[in-house]
């Protein structure tokens, strides 16, 4: 029986990215499959947490209750993994809150409170217009072009509050000292209140571009990869 690991990326980024990559590789060296699903389901303009929570439940099983489609294999399933960046952080934690078989999560500058954090940097003005125009143009990292993301992704996002999760599930946050889009304080407040919950800061902005050495040596020991 074996773990399955499951990476989820950030918020106009793609499986691409350079932590996806960097992981995705050190996997591979070690000869573990790791899944990078494609968030951005073609169709980046109407994405939602919704929507990247029900990808990522079809890939699971749900303990009978749905069949466990491939890659997946009832016979050799143990447990899951998930590790999130950013906006694929707060997915991945609202997964370890549902569904048994998230067993570990690993956090990477999970996007906790991150409206709160996002739209005042919009503007009143452009946020009314988004609202009233129901699309804004957002730059996608990933596809390296302006696209438009409809208003459903704020509606939506304002029902996956950090507050209900409550299921301890071992979880190792990374967050950098220096976050410039998520503070770090939205980590030490949720790590507070948790005691399931570790947090290593580190010396890094939001990319933790300069830290992915460290991120996964934390990672290997947190999921016990030799």
């Amino acid at each position: 029986m074996t773990a399955e690991f499951i990476y989820l990326h950030g918020f106009a980024s793609s499986p691409n990215s350079a932590k996806a990559r960097y992981i995705g590789d050190r996997f591979a060296e070690n000869q573990l499959d790791l899944k990078i699903p494609d968030l951005n389901a073609g169709d980046f303009s109407h994405l939602t947490i919704t929507r990247q929570l029900n990808q990522v439940v079809s890939m699971i099983s749900v303990h009978g209750e749905q069949s466990l489609p491939s890659p997946f294999h009832q016979s050799d399933f143990k447990h899951l993994r998930l590790i999130g960046s950013s906006l694929g952080g707060l997915t991945a934690a609202h997964l370890g809150q549902n569904y048994k078989q998230v067993q570990r999560l690993v956090l990477l500058a999970p996007a906790f409170g991150f409206l709160s954090h996002w739209l005042p940097q919009l503007g009143d003005e452009q946020l009314a217009r988004w609202c009233q125009e129901k699309y804004l143009m957002v730059y996608h990292y990933g596809l390296r072009q302006s696209l438009p993301l409809s208003y459903d992704f704020v509606t939506d996002a304002v029902r996956y509050q950090e507050d209900v999760l409550q299921r301890p599930v071992p979880t190792l946050i990374l967050h950098g000292q220096y976050d410039e889009v998520i503070p770090i304080t939205a980590s030490r407040e949720f790590a507070k209140s948790r005691p399931w919950v570790e947090l290593v800061e580190l010396d890094s902005d939001h990319s933790l571009g300069n830290v992915m050495a460290e991120i996964w040596q934390a990672i290997q020991h947190f999921c016990k990869i030799d």
